[in-house]
């Protein structure tokens, strides 16, 4: 039997043996928490949203309002208000029905409508990839969580019912929901604390996946688990015995990992199923912090623990608020045991996460208040990033990079702890102080020591950030930045930086254009500019500007929508435009000619990207020559004073410290090399191919004729 059988089988036993629940099933499970009154909204919700899906079916053949009653049971079961437990009956209502959104406000209330509206996708746009329309769909649902986070919880209990009802979907579609949910949903989960939720979603994704392993790994821990029940027992009796000496009392729990972990640390870390089995884990939950810390004493009294193994997420909790004492053990027999020990308060909070606000009316819990405080941090951190993302796929990958925190914790000079996705660099450390001391941050002290600014923190880490004020941010700091609000500061300022080069070199165009025509753009009337940029339908004359210089606008037809001379128009002779190298990001060099000072030019214009500047001879643009709208006349700057990069091939015999001979020579003639390949012709001869930094040709002459020199070199050509 093929995989895709086999979880086509197992998930419909699983749709067919759940039973199909009734209003009155619902409105029993709220009403030992939920006023009667609002009982009686709960089920006014239900004959709306049955009444709005009539005639609507699910591929299974029930009714469409199976579903919302099914997902509105789920938020019962984590003892949500009623308000949202009418949104998760009417989620689907705006999206599938002809209902709008105004109805369902004026139907139930402001509150419930806009909890629905945040659920939906925007089902009337039209996107040209599915990667835009989950992007534009995300962040539309990350801003109504913004307003209110029972948004995602109400989205949560509607993936998780969707996911456990798989079965009658197409196998592509199958495949893809189950991967969407593993890649965003169940990393949302996690982040918000909601650990069984999480749970749930990963083995139901996993089953959907791979059902062969999930069954053979299934089998293979109910085997083991009746292996171990002496030893448990014989562990469980021994923690127990020595609580009662010292006078505590505490609820201890067997804990297994979930399928989908043990298999991701199978694969992860090449291992085999015994080698991720072989630790015993315990959960032990006792009444407050205090008795936290004097049951690590007796179990660490009892059993000796591994060094370097014990980690306090009661003194640090983790960036969802988790909290608890991890701490590994050697155990009987050596077998290894793994504790967590925390308060009752601390257990509810790692099970539901956000949720335990409603699920544990002690409701104004510190735990609860601490996940919302946390909740609401990162949510902001989310909408500050929406706003520097370009659009909805950039977006996208930063909410990825967001949700995948494997933690780490630093410290400011003043002691304040910064929490940060392992791996993080000096600038992610700087951006999370402030966006500000990251954008002007030059150099770091990490315990005192001057360190560059790619170096990756670790935990315990001190970190003072040194910062000028006439200092930018760097496009090289891209490639090792890890945080998502790094990424998005950074990109937004080269957007920013890129568009005011943009509009000083399309000023620079239409000028050149203008004088063609005997016309300075001074003297144009500025009725007949607003009119042109009217024409184009855009905000201002900037914004023209700034689309000539990136390419997206022909910069003659704005020049001959402005001059309404005919004769100048026909008696117009064009100057070439200048290049010094300092244009900024809107004129670029052809990487495949590498053109310098001294080389014929011309430029092309190339759509968003602005200017691309080549060598006249360069073969790529040989079939571009026919898009005579696109080129430009150009011509070097007499004092295009920066370094360009070229190519050159340096033809070597095989000798020792030949490398280091070229690279002394070239650093002797006042150069830098950027890269180097080296090619291997045959046992005698290699080919370097260097990428070396000169002024100008005369520069580049220099620097040949100083390799020419070497005793060892046989041949240099530069590169086209």
């Amino acid at each position: 039997m093929s995989e895709q059988s086999v979880v086509a089988s197992e998930l419909e036993l699983i749709q067919n043996s759940e039973p199909l629940l009734k209003i009155d099933d619902l409105c029993f499970a709220v009403s030992n928490y939920i006023e009667s009154k609002h009982v009686d909204d709960i089920r006014r919700a239900y004959f709306f949203a049955e009444q709005a899906h009539e005639g609507q079916f699910r591929r299974s053949g029930d009714p469409y309002i199976t579903h919302p009653l099914a997902v509105a049971h789920v938020l019962a079961m984590m003892h949500m208000d009623h308000e949202c437990i009418m949104a998760g009956l009417l989620h689907d209502v705006i999206e599938d029905t002809e209902v709008s959104r105004e109805a369902l406000a004026a139907e139930f209330s402001e509150e419930v409508a806009l909890l629905v509206d945040g659920v939906s996708k925007l089902a009337k746009a039209t996107f040209e990839t599915r990667q835009q329309a989950q992007g534009e769909n995300l962040r539309k649902m990350m801003l109504a969580m913004s307003n209110d986070i029972r948004v995602i919880i109400v989205k949560l209990a509607d993936r998780l019912h969707n996911m456990r009802t798989l079965g009658h979907m197409p196998s592509e579609k199958r495949r893809r929901i189950a991967n969407e949910t593993l890649d965003i949903y169940v990393p949302i989960a996690q982040r918000l604390g909601m650990n069984l939720m999480r749970l749930e979603l990963e083995d139901l994704g996993f089953h959907v996946l791979h059902p062969i392993r999930y069954r053979v790994l299934d089998a293979a821990v109910k085997k083991a688990r009746g292996n171990r029940k002496e030893i448990v027992s014989q562990i469980t009796t021994s923690i127990m015995n020595r609580m009662e000496q010292e006078s505590l009392t505490a609820e201890i729990q067997g804990r297994e990992k979930n399928l989908y972990s043990l298999y991701q640390k199978m694969v992860s870390k090449q291992l085999s199923f015994s080698e991720v089995t072989d630790m015993y884990a315990f959960r032990i939950v006792v009444d407050d912090v205090d008795s936290c810390y004097r049951m690590l004493g007796v179990v660490h009294n009892l059993y000796k623990p591994v060094q370097g193994k014990f980690k306090d997420y009661i003194a640090i909790p983790k960036i969802n608020g988790y909290q608890s004492l991890h701490t590994i053990l050697f155990g009987p027999f050596g077998v290894p045991i793994e504790v967590q020990i925390r308060s009752r308060d601390m257990d509810q909070m790692a099970e539901a996460g956000v949720a335990a606000h409603w699920l544990y009316k002690t409701g104004d819990s510190e735990g609860g208040n601490q996940s919302h405080r946390l909740a609401r941090q990162w949510l902001q951190g989310i909408l500050e990033m929406q706003k520097g993302s370009g659009d909805s796929v950039e977006f996208l990958e930063n909410l990825r990079i967001d949700l995948f925190p494997d933690e780490i914790y630093v410290f400011t000079p003043q002691g304040q702890i910064m929490v940060l996705p392992r791996g993080a660099s000096v600038v992610d450390f700087a951006y999370a102080v402030h966006s500000d001391v990251g954008n002007s941050c030059v150099a770091a002290k990490v315990g005192r020591h001057l360190v560059p600014l790619s170096t990756q923190l670790e935990t315990g880490q001190s970190v003072e950030i040194i910062t000028a004020q006439s200092t930018h941010p760097n496009p090289a700091w891209l490639n090792f930045v890890s945080t998502a609000k790094a990424r998005t500061h950074i990109r937004q300022y080269l957007k920013q930086l890129k568009s005011e080069d943009a509009v000083l070199l399309g000023k620079r165009l239409l000028v050149k254009h203008l004088t063609a025509y005997a016309t300075k753009l001074d003297d144009i009337d500025e009725q007949q500019i607003n009119a042109v940029v009217s024409e184009f339908e855009l905000d201002d004359f900037d914004q023209l500007l700034e689309e000539i210089g990136l390419g997206s606008r022909p910069v003659f037809v704005v020049a001959q929508k402005l001059v309404h001379d005919a004769e100048a128009l026909e008696n117009s002779e064009q100057q070439p435009l200048i290049i010094a190298g300092t244009e900024g990001m809107v004129v670029s060099f052809g990487r495949c000619c590498y053109p310098i000072p001294g080389d014929p030019i011309h430029g092309f214009i190339s759509a968003g990207r602005g200017i691309v500047v080549h060598k006249m001879n360069c073969k790529n643009t040989l079939k571009l020559r026919n898009q005579n709208e696109k080129w430009l006349d150009v011509m070097w700057a007499d004092d295009a004073n920066r370094d360009f990069p070229v190519e050159i091939m340096v033809h070597v015999t095989n000798q020792r410290g030949v490398l280091a001979t070229i690279a002394a020579a070239v650093s002797a003639s006042d150069s830098n090399i950027d890269n180097i390949v080296i090619d291997e012709r045959d046992g005698g001869y290699s080919d370097l191919r260097l990428t070396i930094e000169v002024n100008d040709r005369q520069h580049l002459a220099r620097v040949i004729r100083r390799l020419r020199r070497i005793e060892q070199v046989e041949r240099i050509a530069r590169l086209n």
